[in-house]
Parts: C-alpha cells; structure tokens; sequence
C-alpha cells in the first residue's frame, strides 16, 4: 500500500503517472522532459534552501524561487533559451492541474510561473562542426576507462545517425540490429514516430565493441548508454558529456571550434551538413532525421527506402572518419537521492 504523499508530490505524482499520459494522451518524450523538469527543480531547491522534495510546499515556489530557478538552469546547467522555455512550459502545466484541485495551495505557484514570459529565442545560424572539428571530437574519449569507452561510443552514434539528445537516451539494445558491415538503428523520434536508418562502419564496430564491453549485447531491454546516477541517461547527462570534451576541444585547438554556442543538437546539425556537402538530396536527409514537416512532405514525394540507403551508404563511404573503440567488461553505478521513484 501507497505511504500517502506531502500534498505537492501527491499533486505532482497524479500529474506524471496519471494525467499526462492518459487524460491528456502526452508522448513518452513529453513525460520523460517534464520529469526532468521537476527532477532538476527539486534538485534546485535542494541545493539552494535545503529544503528536501518531502517537504517542500506549494507556497515555498513563489516568483523569486521560480525565476531563479530558470535562471540557473541557463547558468548553471548551459541550457539553451528554447530549453528554458520548455522547463517554464512544463511547469505552467503543473500549475494550472495543481490549482484546478487544489485552488488555495497552487494559486502562489500557479501566479509566479504566470508571471515570468517565455524567453525570446535567439535567431543566431545553427551551429555546427567542420570534419576537422568532429575528428577532434570523436578521438577526444580515453577508452581505457569505463566513462571513455561510452562517450566514444555516444559521441560517434550520434554524429553517425544525427540522432536528437533524447533519441540517443532513449535507445535500448532492441533497437539496434547488425548486419556484418552495417547497423539498422530503429529510432523513436518526437510524437512516438518510428524510423530506421543505417549508420557507418566505423560506428558499427564502436557500437558492437561497447554492448559486449559492457556484457549487454544479448539483454535486448537493457538501454545503451548510462550516466553515473541513472541505468537510463538523461539529456542533462548528454550536455554534460558534451560540454567537458567541447571545453577540452578548445583548450587543445584554440584555432578551431570558434562558432559561439554549441549544444548536443550541433551534432544533429552537422549530420544534416555534412551529409548536405557530400551530395545527399535533401529529402534523403529529411527521412534520415526524422524532419516531420506537413508543409515539405506535401511539396516533395517522399524517396523510397532503397533510395535513401543508397545515399546513406554512399555517405558513409565518403564522410565518416574511422574510429574504433575496445573491449571490456563494465559495471553500471545506480544511486538515489531525495527524488521520488515516479519521477525517475
């Protein structure tokens, strides 16, 4: 039987486990970012007022806490304007659900997030790696250690399939089938939509090296990669990632890497560039990325399957730098602090 929970995580968790996924039939990418929403918000608070998630009331989330809180995201945790927005939007939903139950309590939550407008987004070009760059890159891991031989492997699987942060978290073992020279990786993408795509030789071998390194190749549920904390890694945990070889990147080539913002999605960009500057026609790319646009589909038939592989390969062939990864064996670290189990 169920310990009856404070009144804001008892709130909270219907939220997660019941309204959004079926009164209001949200995809499991939405859950999943508005847990992480509420994850990091507890984690702030935490660190900030050392009040723990069992104690914190509705009224304790006032204007100024949440402000800071969004502030330090983009601070702290180097989230992009559209993320920030993202974070406010999740918990606007809170808040409206909260009060709609329980007026007097939610109402100091509900005015403060009201009251704070979505940040305007930058038109800055997207940023984006040169093949010089993405060498640096994927060659920067130390795969003599645990953490090194999965960031080799994340950082090629993502430059080889331009897979969105949340994508690459998402994937299991289940997903990924190999056949000799190649993989077919079956991506889950925004709105639950599936597609499957083949990915470089090079990444193939670092894929294959890293499942039987960590002795899950044949635990078809299991997900591919982990973070410190989590058996599933989370996009705060890809950022993470990002940002410390990025940083180290610079540091050892002050020439390079000179664009003035990059984020995990630069390597989506730069997959659909590269692949743009090799000769794949743009609708390739389109089927490749999983681009979900009315207006495109509508304007260009869509390419057969054979037809998109065929540039895929010849892609491949053309673009992506050889990088191997070893094998070992691997253990996984799995610890919890104060964040409750429905929002993990």
């Amino acid at each position: 039987m169920r310990t009856k929970q404070p009144e804001f995580l008892g709130l909270l968790s219907k939220f997660v486990e019941e309204y959004m996924p079926f009164t209001a039939g949200l995809s499991d990418n939405t859950v999943r970012l508005y847990k992480a929403t509420f994850r990091l918000l507890l984690t702030f608070i935490f660190e900030t007022n050392g009040v723990s998630a069992e104690k914190l009331t509705f009224q304790m989330l006032d204007y100024t806490t949440i402000l800071a809180f969004l502030n330090w995201l983009e601070t702290e945790r180097n989230c992009s304007a559209a993320t920030r927005n993202v974070r406010l939007a999740a918990l606007s939903s809170f808040a409206a659900y909260a009060q709609n139950r329980n007026t007097d309590a939610a109402l100091i939550f509900l005015t403060a997030v009201r009251k704070i407008p979505v940040k305007k987004i930058s038109s800055n070009p997207r940023t984006f790696f040169t093949r010089d760059e993405i060498s640096v890159l994927l060659r920067l891991p130390d795969t003599s250690t645990t953490i090194g031989k999965r960031d080799a492997a994340l950082l090629s699987l993502m430059y080889a399939s331009g897979t969105r942060a949340q994508e690459v978290c998402d994937l299991r073992v289940r997903d990924v089938l190999f056949d000799r020279d190649s993989v077919t990786l079956t991506i889950t993408g925004k709105g639950n939509k599936t597609r499957r795509i083949h990915i470089a030789r090079p990444c193939v071998e670092t894929l294959r090296s890293y499942l039987v390194w960590r002795g899950i190749d044949k635990q078809l549920d299991r997900h591919i990669f982990f973070s410190r904390t989590h058996e599933h890694m989370t996009i705060s945990c890809v950022e993470a990632i990002f940002k410390k070889y990025l940083y180290v990147a610079k540091q050892q080539n002050p020439s390079m890497f000179r664009q003035s913002r990059y984020s995990p999605h630069s390597m989506r960009h730069t997959t659909a560039m590269h692949m743009l500057e090799a000769g794949v026609p743009m609708m390739a790319i389109k089927n490749f990325l999983g681009h979900a646009s009315v207006t495109t589909t509508e304007r260009y038939a869509e390419l057969s399957q054979s037809t998109i592989d065929k540039h895929i390969k010849a892609w491949n062939q053309r673009w992506f730098p050889d990088t191997t990864a070893t094998e070992e064996n691997v253990g996984t670290t799995a610890q919890t602090g104060g964040i409750p189990d429905f929002l993990r």
